[in-house]
């Protein structure tokens, strides 16, 4: 892939991020105005007022402003675990793994190079195409004279190291997502609780009797901040180490078939 080509899908990957979190930000806004601030969910018809007991959608429409934030941080988070997904679902291939593998080293110990280049074009994913390129170059060292023994054994495992590097960013792509999502969540929440705070210790402040009112307000802004925050965090930790580890397995994967791609071509050179 050239330079230009990876330019143009990166800015696209990009493109695909702002606007997920921008269309994710206006759907939460509207569903927190119309759907949760709708008058029917309040006592007396009045958003301003306390919401109808058991209905939790005035329930969360009482947390405030910060809420709508929170929910983009959930959406998002659901979004981006969809498109890892997919993206790990397709780097996969076809077909399963160990056997791609099995089949692989069948074809090379009887020296079926055409083959196996071929069972790759089958299978697909990220393991495929590294184990393709090791393939290509692997017929081609066969027949090169000019290199030395060791010479040929660096050059089949740079070729590897190049494809390998090739399909690792498509496997670790957006999973800084994750990451930020699940440290900056908690602290939006905590943002959230502490104005919450600050309304329910106003309201406790003021001569006489305290506006009642005004402190279930505070306190509920305060706890509906921080449910929302720890549950977005917490799912996004989930999510990253989840997927974290799919993609160090993955790779292990990918070292091993090209070690064992590796091995056999060491094994041909010293049979000659």
């Amino acid at each position: 892939m050239s330079k230009q080509g990876s330019s143009f899908k990166e800015a696209l990957q990009n493109l695909f991020a702002i606007s997920a979190i921008i269309i994710a930000f206006v759907a939460c806004y509207l569903l927190f105005v119309n759907v949760m601030g709708n008058p029917v969910n309040f006592e007396g018809g009045n958003p301003q007022g306390h919401a109808l007991e058991g209905n939790y959608l005035g329930i969360i429409y009482k947390g405030g402003f910060i809420v709508p934030i929170l929910m983009t941080c959930v959406v998002v988070l659901v979004i981006f675990v969809i498109e890892r997904l997919i993206t790990l679902s397709r780097a996969k291939g076809r077909g399963r793994l160990n056997t791609f593998v099995r089949k692989l080293q069948e074809l090379l110990d009887n020296d079926k190079i055409e083959e196996a280049v071929e069972a790759c074009d089958k299978q697909k994913g990220s393991l495929a195409n590294v184990m393709k390129a090791g393939l290509i170059r692997y017929r081609d060292l066969q027949e090169d004279t000019e290199l030395e023994r060791d010479q040929k054994i660096l050059s089949i495992e740079k070729s590897f190291e190049e494809a390998t590097a090739l399909e690792l960013p498509m496997l670790s792509r957006n999973m800084v997502i994750f990451s930020t999502l699940a440290s900056v969540s908690v602290l939006i929440g905590l943002i959230g609780t502490v104005l919450g705070m600050i309304r329910a210790f106003a309201a406790l402040a003021q001569s006489g009797a305290p506006d009642a009112l005004a402190l279930s307000q505070g306190i509920s802004e305060a706890l509906v901040n921080t449910a929302f925050g720890i549950t977005g965090s917490t799912l996004a930790i989930l999510a990253f180490n989840y997927f974290s580890s799919y993609i160090d397995s993955y790779t292990f994967k990918i070292d091993e078939a090209g070690f064992s791609l590796t091995q056999n071509f060491t094994a041909s050179l010293k049979s000659k």
